[in-house]
């Protein structure tokens, strides 16, 4: 097995996890994967929705496999600004809206421009609402505070930010010492760190897949359609998205997930055996697992009617769609599943 470039897959892994792409804004990260791909001397198309697909020759290019991480995350919009020149919003995926309490985060306005804000709950202070404590976390117990000398809905109406504005959570991205990869978002932009990290592996090494390869990035994944369209000559669609971690789930933050059924259903048992005997035979650290409150890429593909088998593995993720933790072996483990599975 080639040598994997730690160092190159983690500078991308903290590049991507800063920038903002909640699902409905992607059009900044899909332009620093263009970027990353045009580098390493891939080209690549946008489909009419804005995914990002790359198509790799195989040793036979009569059959063609799919891979997919997508890039748009969770998020905020504006949905309506109050009174007090205070901002309502609505959630963009299904985020821990618990864990946003007291987050900083940049309202994105249709012409581009930049405030800072915080996440409050509408009984901020304990020392003044005597429900601080108790109130519900929720979109209608929450608010975005602008940083802004804003009084009234004119005021912020003046700054140019109106209904339907994006609302991005700062990321808070930490690589420790020990290996941890601690930031929001991991879900699923560590995937595309390591899908670009294993497309340098193949170009540093000459070596081309076993099948043609199309390689796909979606936009839309948090809201459960960003692969429910794919090119026709796919046969199989191999998802790469974080592994969950908890309750009697086998997973940890050092193994690669693979997913034997999520609320989809299963996974096609051919390829999912397959990835299984795969991670045996070369002793990677792995697990499989059911995930019945999950979805994925290749759900959205099945049900968008392709005809395709489908299997999902990824990184696992300590603590999804809140404050999220994963591991570099994790990452590690799925590149080298990643290289089995598509290429030796």
């Amino acid at each position: 097995m080639f040598n994997i470039d730690k160092d190159f897959t983690l500078k991308v892994a903290k590049d991507i996890l800063t920038i903002h792409s909640p699902t409905g804004y992607t059009k900044d990260g899909i332009e620093r994967i263009e970027q990353y791909l045009l580098d390493l001397g891939y080209d690549s198309k946008k489909t009419p929705k804005g995914n990002l697909i790359i198509e790799i020759p195989g040793l036979d290019n009569d059959y063609t496999v799919g891979l997919s991480a997508h890039i748009d995350t969770l998020g905020l919009m504006v949905r309506s600004i109050d009174s007090e020149g205070g901002l309502n919003f609505t959630v963009l995926g299904g985020p821990i809206l618990n864990t946003y309490d007291g987050e900083y985060c940049t309202v994105i306005t249709r012409d581009n421009k930049r405030y800072r804000g915080t996440v409050l709950s509408k009984s901020p202070s304990v020392h003044v609402y005597e429900d601080s404590k108790s109130r519900k976390r929720d979109e209608n117990n929450m608010y975005v505070r602008l940083d802004e000398r804003v009084q009234n809905k004119e005021d912020v109406v003046k700054l140019g930010i109106s209904n339907g504005d994006i609302i991005a959570i700062d990321q808070k991205v930490e690589l420790t010492k020990s290996g941890f990869i601690k930031s929001r978002f991991l879900d699923d932009k560590i995937s595309v760190a390591l899908i670009i990290g294993f497309l340098k592996m193949l170009k540093d090494n000459n070596v081309k897949p076993k099948n043609k390869l199309k390689i796909m990035f979606s936009v839309y994944e948090e809201v459960g359609h960003g692969m429910a369209w794919i090119p026709a000559d796919i046969k199989e669609l191999l998802s790469v998205d974080m592994g969950s971690i908890g309750l009697d789930l086998e997973c940890s933050e050092f193994d690669v997930s693979i997913c034997a059924k999520d609320s989809s259903g299963p996974y096609d048992y051919e390829m999912v055996s397959k990835l299984i005997e795969l991670s045996k035979e070369n002793k990677l650290q792995y697990a499989v697992d059911i995930y019945p409150m999950y979805g994925s890429d290749t759900s959205a593909a099945l049900r968008g009617g392709n005809n395709i088998k489908g299997a999902l593995i990824g990184p696992g993720v300590h603590a999804s769609h809140g404050m999220e933790r994963t591991h570099y072996e994790a990452v590690e483990n799925t590149m080298k599943l990643l290289y089995l599975y598509l290429v030796k």
